[in-house]
């Protein structure tokens, strides 16, 4: 009867029936009769949980553990363990109840997206102690009041507490705790306390299967732990042939995870994941992927600060769960930055502690190949100017020579992308590949290597301090270099050689639909590297790396370039974390008409800025009006134009006013269409074109077609943008056009490059000083020497 009081409110829900164990409705009401009368008196009772048993297709076969982070959004029965330095707080008395509290919301997330979710949990003996301590010390203070007085209070000494009479004492209080944090999100929880024996014991170990199995059943999340209260000591080497023994939170959570045939095992810790040497130390590297027989790299150090296990005990635990078929994954559950979203993001497949896999990738990690870029840009920045021009003229040779291998692989590109129907016609065309594109490249990469000879380690000031100490400012390499793309294989030799020209070590993130165009590019490159033998400088990442895991090596990278829509930059500038992001997010560029315009020039450069490449960043999007020209032959030839060209017109809300049956009208002035569609608006005059330009503008590129040199030079000095023009197309905005050779893409932030970036925008510099004994102390007040800060004329540069 208690029983069946204390599931009453779990069998509101109509539709549903349920057969209950004697197990199973031990579990749960050993929980939930304490809470059952408050929460009639509250007239909170929960029913059912509002959502279906399975919210999301989550199924699979059990047997093979996940070979890559990104299946494990995969998992739909999932252990999370939590470590005693998870649990608790700093002092080891009492729990971390913020933390607990996040860790819960997490798990409540899963689960209600119809996932099982079970919970491994440390704690007891840690709110045990916290609650006896509180009693001796409640307890001493009013024996010693009454016969000591109260001035011998600060004397009194705790005493050493037994960890089981700890785990006795707060075994409960851990699971109210949990009742109380469940409940706020509809969800129930029942307790199970579990010994080794229970494991070995093949009745019992029968009964324990079927009572997580009818929990998991019926949506209610298990909470299981040791029997700290009656356990034995753990046996050195107890382990059987085949099988772990339950020796402390770890092997039971590893145990419990292979017996249920769960698909992942989170176990949170207060380490980042698992290192390479003990964490702390000076070399030591977070192991991103761990693969059984990895053992012999890594140092274990001590266990941490409470609990059983160490590093070490997790490892075996881990590898143990994932030769049973179970992914694992060893993260930090403490941190106070990731602690609020580590399970969940752990499950989203992002880049979080140490994942186990039995499948070892063919090639190099990421983070290697990041190295690599390091390590093969140090030198080539230390090779001679000449021969950083010989490897991208031997590239821009192979781009002619291998002409039709190229063209072939991005065909079978073109071809996937038009047959899955993933991309839309602009960006059909930045994929495709031709022969003029190839030649057109090559010549590009030719005036890059000829205008290479003079860019690292140009001296670009020279000041004499005092005698004999003279201090150089030089150009330097930035150092790695990760530069992002879609849809643009013509990007990767451009971005290669301008790499190759400042000294730069470079990541190469290409789409995935244009892949084999990307690869053979790649290997071209790294053929011509090879003829100075630094093929690592340029590395293609081909992982299943997501771009919000390569923005978070900050360690390693130390510029990020995207190149793509106006998504992804923005993707890229959120998700960076310290790291710079060179870019822009939109290309809305502006042509305004001035009322001095030439006839003969507004057409030209009109159809030339938004109908020779539309898709392109640099391409017109809001074409703005003076009034006056509103209703006269000009105004009708560029209407007349845009429509033969096909050009969509939309109507800004002042040009709409003027008409009686206008265009569409404007969504947004702050669109960019990367398409035939364009915006076109009036304005009364140049400074409410510069105020536009502002206003909706992205500093992209804008332009003016004007006769009068006041008008334009008020809007040349006045528009704030990367690029601005007078009587010119806005497709110049472009590293080519420029004669820089190519561009990593177009700036429009205010600080290092802007506009279109080539070689100097990839250089920063660093200070030499040459001295002959010079201390500071010299040239104090009464020192010997005085300070001079004299012009020294710089070196005679090359000219090619």
């Amino acid at each position: 009867m208690l029983c069946r009081a204390a599931l009453s409110p779990l069998v509101r829900s109509p539709g549903w029936c349920f057969v209950l164990s004697p197990h199973a409705i031990a579990a749960i009401s050993r929980l939930y009769l304490p809470y059952h009368t408050q929460r009639l008196r509250n007239e909170s009772i929960r029913c059912w949980s509002n959502i279906p048993f399975i919210t999301m297709p989550l199924s699979r076969a059990h047997g093979k553990s996940f070979a890559h982070r990104s299946e494990l959004k995969h998992a739909k029965r999932i252990v999370v363990k939590l470590g005693s330095a998870v649990v608790t707080r700093g002092d080891e008395c009492g729990l971390a109840l913020g933390r607990l509290a996040s860790i819960v919301e997490q798990v409540s997330v899963l689960q209600n997206q119809g996932r099982e979710m079970m919970i491994v949990t440390s704690g007891a003996v840690a709110f045990g102690k916290q609650r006896l301590r509180h009693e001796i010390l409640l307890s001493q203070s009013v024996r010693q009041a009454l016969h000591s007085g109260q001035s011998q209070l600060k004397d009194m000494a705790i005493p050493v507490l037994e960890a089981r009479a700890c785990a006795a004492a707060g075994q409960s209080g851990l699971m109210a705790l949990y009742e109380a944090m469940f409940t706020q999100y509809s969800i129930c929880a029942a307790q199970i306390l579990v010994t080794n024996l229970d494991f070995h014991d093949e009745q019992k170990r029968r009964n324990l299967n079927g009572t997580l199995h009818e929990l998991l059943r019926m949506n209610i999340v298990p909470i299981i732990n040791t029997n700290d209260a009656v356990v034995p000591p753990p046996e050195p080497n107890s382990d059987l042939q085949g099988v772990i023994s339950v020796k402390d939170n770890d092997s039971l959570a590893a145990r419990l995870a292979v017996e249920m045939k769960t698909d992942l095992l989170i176990v949170l810790s207060d380490v980042e994941g698992l290192f390479d040497s003990p964490p702390g130390s000076d070399d030591a590297k977070l192991i991103d992927i761990f693969y059984p027989g990895d053992q012999q790299s890594v140092t274990f150090g001590t266990k941490s600060r409470v609990g059983m296990g160490g590093m070490e005990a997790k490892v075996k635990a881990a590898l143990w769960a994932l030769q049973g078929g179970t992914s694992v994954v060893i993260a930090n559950g403490t941190h106070p930055k990731i602690s609020g979203h580590v399970i969940t993001d752990i499950v989203d497949g992002k880049k979080v502690g140490t994942f186990f896999s039995e499948v070892k990738p063919a090639g190099p990690t990421v983070e290697q190949q990041a190295e690599m870029a390091r390590t093969g840009g140090r030198t080539l920045a230390a090779l001679q100017p000449e021969q950083r021009a010989e490897i991208i003229c031997r590239l821009a040779d192979l781009l002619t020579d291998q002409r039709e291998e190229i063209l072939l692989a991005n065909k079978k590109d073109l071809e996937e992308a038009e047959n899955k129907g993933r991309l839309a016609l602009p960006l059909l065309k930045r994929l495709s590949l031709s022969t003029s594109k190839l030649n057109s490249l090559a010549i590009g990469l030719r005036q890059i290597a000829a205008s290479s000879q003079d860019s690292v380690g140009r001296v670009i000031r020279r000041t004499r301090i005092a005698k004999d100490l003279e201090l150089e400012q030089v150009t330097v390499p930035i150092g790695v270099l990760l530069v992002i793309f879609e849809s643009r294989p013509d990007c990767l030799p451009q971005v290669s050689a301008l790499a190759i020209a400042s000294g730069n070590g470079l990541l190469l993130k290409g789409g995935k639909e244009a892949a084999y165009s990307n690869q053979i590019l790649h290997h071209l490159t790294q053929e011509a590297l090879s003829i100075h033998g630094v093929k690592d400088a340029v590395q293609l990442v081909n992982t299943r790396e997501e771009v919000e895991d390569l923005c978070r090596l900050d360690k390693l990278i130390d510029l990020i370039i995207p190149r793509g829509s106006s998504q992804l930059v923005r993707d890229i500038q959120k998700a960076a974390k310290g790291i710079p992001v060179m870019g822009h997010s939109e290309g809305i560029c502006h042509v305004y008409v001035d009322t001095d315009a030439s006839v003969e020039k507004v057409t030209r450069i009109i159809r030339d800025s938004k109908c020779e490449y539309p898709a392109a960043c640099n391409a017109l999007e809001t074409l703005l009006i003076h009034r006056d020209l509103l209703r006269t032959p000009l105004f009708d030839q560029i209407i007349d134009m845009l429509r033969v060209e096909q050009v969509k017109i939309h109507a800004g809300p002042k040009f709409a006013s003027y008409l009686t049956f206008s265009p569409s009208e404007v969504k947004s002035l702050r669109t960019e269409y990367g398409d035939l569609e364009c915006c076109i608006e009036v304005v009364d005059s140049v400074q409410e074109a510069v105020e536009h330009i502002h206003k909706y503008g992205s500093s992209h590129t804008d332009v003016i077609i004007t006769e009068n040199e006041k008008t334009a030079q008020f809007f040349l000095q006045h528009v704030d943008s990367a690029c601005v023009f007078w009587n010119a197309s806005t497709r110049f905005s472009d590293g080519y056009r420029f004669g820089l050779g190519a561009e990593v893409g177009i700036s429009t932030s205010r600080i290092h490059a802007r506009g279109p970036v080539g070689i100097e925008g990839l250089l920063t510099t660093k200070w030499l000083l040459r001295g002959d004994n010079h201390v500071v102390s010299d040239f104090s007040e009464h020192g010997s020497m005085k300070y001079l800060h004299e012009s020294l004329p710089l070196p005679q540069r090359h000219t090619s």
